[in-house]
């Protein structure tokens, strides 16, 4: 690793030439300058929380990156990738991106267009790494229906999470700290080791590390940093039992951000009134409460600035619906009225052309030749009549099928969106409540467990309802979340997608649930080792191919079976104007191809 000082970093901008000790000249390439603005934007997502559409440009932008060989771009990408897994609390992949960001800078000094990697750069990967693994082992939590093989390796990992934590938040610390921004990550470093020897109880090495971090935000001069480290300090006096010694530390860190108002000043208040009336209430200081009521005072106001937030994008979200579920039912409307009247009037021509015809032959040609065209008449008739019935019964399947597509979405997006967000609060309550006994009632533990499992099977029921992969993620990802959750020892499914991109909702929904029909046939029928999902769009058509290694079935056979699966799938693709053929016989396996013209893909978000 290159450490350069805080003089050399200042020097180094992108677009400036700058010569050396070595007499190197340092510039950026036209390339170099084109991915920095595309990164650019892709950041300004990440901050106004649109992760998704953030995360699917930063993975296009890190295989530009590689094919450019941009050690810098690479990993700034894979930084940024995992920071946005790390905001959505994936943090097994967030892991894995900071390592990436990690490996460029010890492999490199600096990169092909000559940026070179700061301090910061190296400090900072290093903290989020550490950060993940710290979040890894508080997200394992342990119940009462994990066995007792479970249990052991889910503590086996909780432990060799925060050894990993730790390992790194050490290496931190002994580092020199060449500059202000690198000596404020040492700091966080500090808060984070004291957090993990106060959870072991090693309450002399918590004070040690909570002072350290305390010193150097004293140092930088930043209040709300001191105020988060004289909080650490106080838990572990509270921890300890040293009331009078908490409540001292508490009341100080209060007045260093009395008057800060931004939110995370605000949350951080919060917490040391509660803890500062916890410790006066083991005081018998009745004063407590009235600390107790300004905690839960801010408390209500975050929560209902939380709820106003959650109530307005579900409205936003059931008002668009409504909207264009209001919109296609008109032009529904209209487009039946016209192929009513065409219709009606393609009736009153025909009826006129054959009596035309009728009047014609009886006049001019022969008894042989009336007869003749009197069954030719008919014939076509009776084609165009079986013709009307199979559309019209298409038409009122697919009208089927899209009611319970959007049923399914509606309600899916209600459990997950509003009533899971309800049992989550009603959880924070309880959580808050148990700290207010000395020894916590059984119905309170009782009631978390309620809690926690009606959020778990909410969960399970709206994935089942609408995959939450495909909504957040689209089709790729859904299609390949498919192949892993269905693939086990008896059946590997695997995937190969090609150019496929992010189409509108209603489209991929209806593609989504086309495969997955396919996929619970071969699992109940085909008596398959291995699958194949494969996925392409070429032009303006999307392939989709499904093969297996089955038992495979005789084709008229099924064809003529009563049922809805393949009835449906087959109206389905009609009505999307698409083609639709299997290829199987008996013990020769299956394969099922269908073509897709792509009529919905969704407009890009131009930043």
């Amino acid at each position: 690793m290159h450490l350069i000082n805080a003089k050399e970093r200042e020097k180094i901008k992108i677009g400036e030439v700058l010569k050396l000790e070595t007499s190197s000249v340092f510039s950026i390439k036209k390339d170099s300058l084109l991915i920095k603005s595309k990164f650019d934007k892709i950041s300004d997502l990440n901050k106004k929380q649109e992760y998704f559409k953030a995360l699917e440009e930063a993975l296009k932008l890190l295989e530009e990156s590689k094919k450019l060989k941009s050690n810098y771009w690479i990993f700034k990408c894979n930084y940024l990738i995992a920071e946005i897994y790390r905001k959505t609390n994936r943090f097994q992949k967030a892991i894995e991106y900071f390592n990436q960001s990690l490996l460029k800078i010890r492999l490199s000094k600096v990169d092909k267009n000559y940026i070179k990697f700061s301090d910061f750069d190296y400090f900072n990967s290093l903290l989020q790494l550490g950060t993940s693994y710290h979040a890894m082992h508080v997200s394992i939590n342990f119940n009462k229906n994990h066995s007792k093989k479970d249990s052991i390796r889910l503590a086996y990992k909780k432990k060799s999470y925060i050894d990993s934590a730790m390992a790194i938040y050490k290496k931190i610390e002994k580092l020199p700290s060449v500059n202000r921004e690198v000596e404020v990550l040492k700091g966080t470093a500090f808060n984070n080791i004291s957090n993990i020897y106060e959870e072991d109880s090693l309450f002399t090495k918590a004070e040690y590390y909570a002072l350290k971090a305390i010193e150097i935000h004293k140092k930088n001069k930043d209040k709300l940093k001191i105020a988060t480290s004289l909080n650490k300090l106080g838990n572990i006096s509270l921890s300890q039992k040293k009331y009078q010694k908490a409540k001292k530390i508490y009341i100080e860190a209060i007045e260093l951000i009395k008057y800060n108002n931004n939110s995370t000043a605000i949350r951080r208040k919060a917490n040391l009134y509660y803890n500062l009336a916890w410790a006066m209430r083991n005081l018998e200081e009745f004063e407590a409460y009235d600390f107790q009521e300004k905690f839960y005072e801010i408390e209500e106001n975050e929560r209902d600035k939380e709820f106003r937030g959650i109530i307005e994008e579900i409205s936003a979200k059931y008002d668009v619906d409504v909207a264009e579920s209001r919109v296609r039912q008109e032009e529904e409307n209209k487009r039946l009225k016209s192929q009513k009247f065409f219709w009606n009037a393609a009736i009153i021509a025909v009826i006129v052309i054959i009596s035309l015809a009728y009047w014609l032959a009886l006049n001019s040609l022969k008894q042989k030749n009336l007869a003749l065209s009197l069954s030719q008449t008919k014939l076509i008739q009776d084609q165009n009549i079986e013709k009307l019935k199979s559309e019209s019964q298409v038409r009122v399947l697919n009208a089927t099928i899209d009611g319970k597509e959007s049923e399914r979405k509606q309600i899916a997006e209600t459990l997950h969106d509003s009533v899971s967000a309800l049992l989550s609060s009603a959880n924070l309550h309880l959580q808050a409540t148990r700290k207010q006994f000395t020894n916590v009632p059984v119905e309170i533990d009782k009631t978390q467990e309620i809690i926690l499992e009606a959020s778990q099977k909410i969960r399970d029921l709206s994935h089942t309802l609408v995959s939450s992969v495909l909504l957040k993620f689209g089709l790729t990802f859904a299609i390949k979340d498919i192949a892993e959750k269905y693939s086990n020892s008896e059946l590997n499914i695997e995937t190969e997608i090609n150019n496929v991109d992010r189409y509108h909702q209603n489209f991929e929904i209806k593609v989504y649930n086309i495969i997955q029909e396919f996929v619970n046939n071969i699992l109940k029928h085909s008596k398959a080792d291995n699958a194949l999902i494969e996925l392409e769009q070429k032009g303006e058509t999307l392939f989709i191919t499904i093969s297996d290694d089955g038992i495979g079935f005789d084709k008229i056979k099924i064809t003529s079976k009563d049922g809805l699966g393949l009835n449906q799938i087959d109206a389905r693709i009609q009505m999307m104007k698409g083609k639709f053929k299997i290829d199987s016989s008996k013990n020769n396996g299956t394969q099922i191809s269908v073509e897709l013209p792509v009529l919905e893909k969704e407009e890009p978000n131009l930043v």
